[in-house]
């Protein structure tokens, strides 16, 4: 399957960001692509953002179609499922990045027979730049999660995790980008309050968290060396982390990561 057929259910900010991602990767074209809502406005900025083709039918993704992303609400997914199961088939691969439903939820609504996969992604596959984890059905086939971590792999980094881990996977990195969001404007703030102006807060910011991400990927040290290799006794940096410390950030992170996973958990 050298350019997949790829359609999607949902066609939100996190289903345009993939679909976006996967075109410009060349993992496959935006003629291959369709995509269904039943917002209008949905359906316009996903056609907008990638130039693919939109429907209001459901049924109409399915049957043009290898690969089907459910990618709707969880609260929306068993009426998506009761409509499209008798369209489905043994030959489409179905993908569901929603929150919290499981892998047996999805066996019961379109047969145990069916190929199915559980991904989350996060919405910096629109660079390249996704941390995604998936788990894959016990009739998806070998060659189905080598298309999976193939196409994942194409806009970021993909691990194969037990599906009992997925929730974590949500509240770690599914909802982890608007952790760091927040992080980055909270320095930027910091910055402006010390007087730069907010586009160099800001830049400065993100470059900041961009590059000390990328110094943890590439050398594969612990945090906490690096962190103590930048800390002089008595300097800056240890007055700064003080602060840190006495603001709880540590606890603060960790728990937004635990109500994520146990909203993730209540999803489905």
């Amino acid at each position: 399957m050298s350019q997949p057929r790829i359609g999607f259910i949902g066609s939100g900010k996190m289903a345009t960001a993939l679909a976006s991602g996967l075109i410009q990767a060349k993992f496959t074209s935006a003629g291959n692509v369709i995509a269904s809502d039943i917002y209008l406005s949905a359906r316009e900025q996903f056609a907008d953002s990638t130039g693919a083709t939109i429907t209001d039918s459901n049924l109409d993704v399915v049957s043009n179609s290898d690969i089907v992303v459910l990618a709707v609400k969880p609260q929306q997914m068993h009426e998506v499922l009761a409509e499209i199961k008798d369209t489905l088939s043994s030959d489409h691969l179905v993908i569901s990045i929603a929150a919290g439903i499981t892998l047996s939820v999805y066996s019961e609504a379109l047969g145990n027979d069916r190929r199915l996969v559980r991904v989350m992604p996060n919405t910096p596959c629109l660079v390249g730049a996704t941390a995604a984890g998936f788990s894959i059905g016990g009739s998806a086939t070998a060659e189905d999660t080598e298309l999976v971590e193939r196409m994942l792999s194409t806009v970021g980094v993909a691990v194969a995790v037990p599906e009992t881990l997925l929730d974590a996977v949500t509240g770690l990195s599914g909802s982890g980008p608007a952790y760091v969001y927040q992080i980055i404007e909270a320095l930027s703030d910091g910055g402006v309050r010390m007087g730069l102006p907010r586009p160099t807060a800001t830049k400065l910011a993100a470059q900041t968290v961009m590059g000390a991400a990328q110094l943890v990927l590439e050398t594969g040290e612990h945090p906490g060396v690096l962190k103590d290799a930048v800390t002089s006794p008595g300097g800056t940096t240890i007055a700064g982390l003080h602060a840190l410390e006495r603001g709880g950030l540590r606890g603060t992170l960790m728990n937004a990561v635990e109500a994520a996973t146990q909203r993730s958990v209540e999803l489905g």
